[in-house]
This record gives C-alpha cells, structure tokens and sequence, in this order.
C-alpha cells in the first residue's frame, strides 16, 4: 500500500470512528445527565434514541446524496457538521437543547459513514481488503473503547469532555481528507439537473417523514406511559396514532419507487427477512447489556465512571478478538455452529445477571461481559455471512443497507426496554426482571440459530 493510500485511509477512518465512538460514550455517561438535568432513567434514554433514529435515517440517505453532489464533499460536509454538534452539545442550556445537538451530531457522523467505506473501495486498489479491514477496525475498536474512554473523561472531568473530545479527531480528519480524497469524478452540475419533485421521490422524503413521525410516537406513548406509572388516554392514543403512520409508512413503502426502507425485499426474499429478524434480536439484546449496565453498576454497586469504563471495555475487546477467530471458524463450517454457540454463550451471561445482588462478585460482571462480547463478535461476523449467502449477487448493496437499519432498530428498541422495564429508577430488583427478559430473547435466538440451515434460512417446522 503506498504511502497517500495509508494517509487516505487515515484520514477516513478518524471521520468514521466518531459514530460508533459517540454512540458508545455515551453509555458511561447516562447516570451523570441524570443527576445534571434531574431527570429520571426514561426521559434521559433519549439522548440515546435521538442518535440512533437520528443515524438510521440519515445514512441511507447520504448514501445516496454522494451520488449527486459526490462523496468528497459529502465526507467533508459531515466532519463540518459533527464539528458544530460537539461544540455546540457542551453549551445546552437544557437537555432539549442537548438533544437537539446530538441529532446534529449524529448526521454529521452518518454522512461519514455511509460514504467512507465507498471512498476506500474506490481510491485504494492496492491490497484493498487489508484497507477494508483495517477502516473496520476502526469502526468496532472505536464502538469497543467508547465506554473506556468516556470513563477516563467523566472521571478527570464532566460531561462535556465527552463532546469535546471529538474536535482534534473532526479538525484532523477534515485537514487530511481535504487534502487526501481525490476529487470525484461526476461533475458537480449533475446535481442540479434533478427538479425537486423528482428529488424528494427518489430520496423518499415522504417514506421518511411516515417512519419518524410514526416511530417517535410510538416511542414517546409507550415510554410516557410506563414513566407515569398509569396509562393516560393522551398516551395511549398517541402511541395508537405512531402505530397508524407506521402502517402508513408500510403501505407507502411497498408502493414507493425508490423506498427508503425497502419492504418489498423482505416479501421477495424471505430467508432475508429471517435473518434480519434475528439480527434485530442479537442488538436488542447485546445493546441492553450495552447501554443498562453502566446505569446499573454506577447506580446500584456504587461504581466510579472510571472503574465501570474499565469493567466495560472487556467488552469491547472480547468482541474484536472474537471477531477474525469467528471468520475463520465461518469460513470452515458455515454460520450456523458460530451462531448457536453465540446464543448459547449471551443465555449464559443473561443467566448469569439474574443472579446478582449488590454483593456479587466482579469476577461474575465480567464473566458476563465476556459471554456478551464473544457472542456479538460471534453474532457479527456469522449474521454478515449468513446475509451474504441468503441474498443474490445482485441485492447485495441492498440486503447491506436493510442490515444496518436493522441494527439500528435493535438498538432503538433495546433502550426502548430499558426505559420501560426501568422507568425512572434503576433498582436491583427491575434488573434483575430485565436479566429474565435477556434470557428469554438469548433462548430464542439459541432456537432459531438450531433451525438454521446452512443457506443460512429457518427450516420449516
């Protein structure tokens, strides 16, 4: 690889590391907010759901503004933005404002994302799987290390340094990618070309505007309803209506040319559908450990941000090194062993958690973390492959965009179960509820991986 090919790949892997960096730092730093804005667990689960309804939607679609307005300029426009939302998030008067910052933050980082691994297939010919894999690295060590190094942050400082950190890594990856990303090929004029009627159809804005509106609605209905401790009409029917303009959303999408979630994938490929399915459950189920268990030890055992970061980052790193043993493992015997021990190993760590009290051992958390981390390195590589061998050549580029929609789904929904096994408090008894659940879901997946064939389909029952 020459040497502007490792810069480029540099250059691209700091702007991309800042998603999954800052979907993980934050999960250290929910007890904080809690205790700065006086809010309960439920109402503070939204700095976490803004981000992930916020990046489910905006990736896709700067998938496919690169193609108008080229994916330079795209990458660049990101780092410009999530520059501004990391500014800006330290300096929110109140938490809507926080909010507000995080969903800017969350675009900035999508645009990143959905164009960096295209500008490395493109511009790097040379050993291109090695730059693949090492921009994947990335990706999953920044996810690994995110909940360590926002410890490391709240413990010599506060809530903010968790935002500001992101601004030597935007400044440097903006100076190298200005530099580095040859400039696109399509010329700039292709964009406007395109009136704005046939804009908003091939983006989908309508599509869009259904799925949001629809999913917030439900969210904010069901969480409100469980936070207030009773079932108020006024959220009873506003979660009715999100589950109306979901079905709209449904029906708009099977009729759409260009939909923004494209269901009629799932009814013409069923063993996609499954797959999909599953992984859904996989991140509901490792984002729930992910995103429940700092809140748990810091609030319930009395554990320091530094030493929960420290606790979280095995992880991490149980995940990364389960990772490439996985693949080869794939590579061998197909999917379906990695997949059953993967649920078989997240049963035990679930099992596991119904068993604490606030005596417990470490050795028993981190035994849990362990399970949880070689499951979803497992889980990770074994659900891809099983997608690629489920999927014709053809809809690759399609099943891909399906997939991460549905990761992004898991991890809505997982937070979605927090907030309403949780409500406001965290408490010993509601996690140890929640640890049942986790072992109904691990239980599940453990059976559907049983039925798996090795085309990576559910056996008929």
């Amino acid at each position: 690889m020459s040497v502007r090919s490792r810069w480029l790949l540099i250059s691209v892997g700091l702007g991309v590391l800042l998603n999954p960096l800052n979907s993980s730092m934050i999960s250290v730093a929910i007890a904080r907010l809690q205790y700065v804005f006086s809010l309960d667990f439920t109402s503070v689960s939204w700095v976490i759901f803004s981000f992930y309804l916020a990046s489910a939607i905006a990736q896709p679609i700067m998938g496919k503004a690169s193609d108008l307005f080229g994916r330079k300029k795209i990458f660049l426009t990101g780092l410009v933005v999530a520059f501004v939302g990391s500014l800006l998030a330290p300096l929110s008067p109140s938490f809507g404002w926080l909010i507000v910052f995080r969903i800017v933050q969350s675009i900035g980082t999508s645009m990143m994302v959905a164009v960096g691994m295209a500008i490395v297939r493109i511009h790097i010919t040379e050993r291109q799987a090695t730059a693949l894999s090492v921009l994947s690295i990335f990706l999953s060590g920044a996810a690994a290390i995110g909940p360590f190094i926002g410890g490391v942050l709240l413990h010599w400082s506060d809530w903010p340094a968790i935002f500001f950190i992101n601004i030597p890594f935007a400044v440097s990856s903006f100076l190298l990618a200005w530099k580095m990303i040859p400039e696109d090929e399509r010329p700039a004029s292709a964009a406007p070309r395109m009136s704005f009627r046939k804009w908003w159809v091939w983006i989908d804005v309508t599509g869009i505007l259904l799925f949001t509106a629809g999913f917030i609605a439900l969210l904010v209905g069901l969480l409100s309803v469980k936070s207030t401790g009773h079932a108020s009409v006024v959220y009873v029917m506003l979660g009715l209506a999100g589950l109306a303009i979901l079905a709209v959303f449904v029906r708009h999408s099977l009729k759409a040319a260009t939909p923004f979630i494209p269901l009629r994938t799932f009814a013409k490929f069923p063993s996609m559908t499954w797959i999909n399915v599953e992984f859904i459950l996989v991140n509901i189920l490792y984002y729930s450990l992910f995103f429940g268990l700092p809140s748990y030890l810091q609030t319930v055992r009395h554990v320091s941000e530094f030493h929960t970061g420290i606790l979280m980052l095995s992880l991490g790193l149980c995940s990364l090194v389960a990772s490439p043993i996985a693949g080869r493992w794939i590579d061998k015997s197909g999917p379906r062993p990695a997949l059953l021990a993967a649920g078989i190993l997240m049963t035990f760590g679930a099992v596991w958690m119904v068993t604490w009290n606030e005596t417990s051992p470490v050795i028993g958390v981190c035994l849990t973390l362990a399970a949880f981390g070689i499951g979803n390195g497992l889980n990770n590589v074994g659900m891809q492959a099983a997608l690629f061998r489920s999927s014709p050549k053809e809809m690759i580029g399609v099943a891909s965009g399906v997939f991460m929609t549905s990761r992004y789904l898991g991890t809505i929904l997982s937070s979605l179960l927090l907030g309403i096994v949780m409500g406001g408090t965290f408490n010993a008894e509601g996690f140890r509820l929640y640890g049942i659940i986790l072992v109904v879901i691990a239980l599940t997946l453990v059976f559907m991986s049983s039925r798996r064939r090795e085309a990576g389909t559910l056996e008929n029952p």
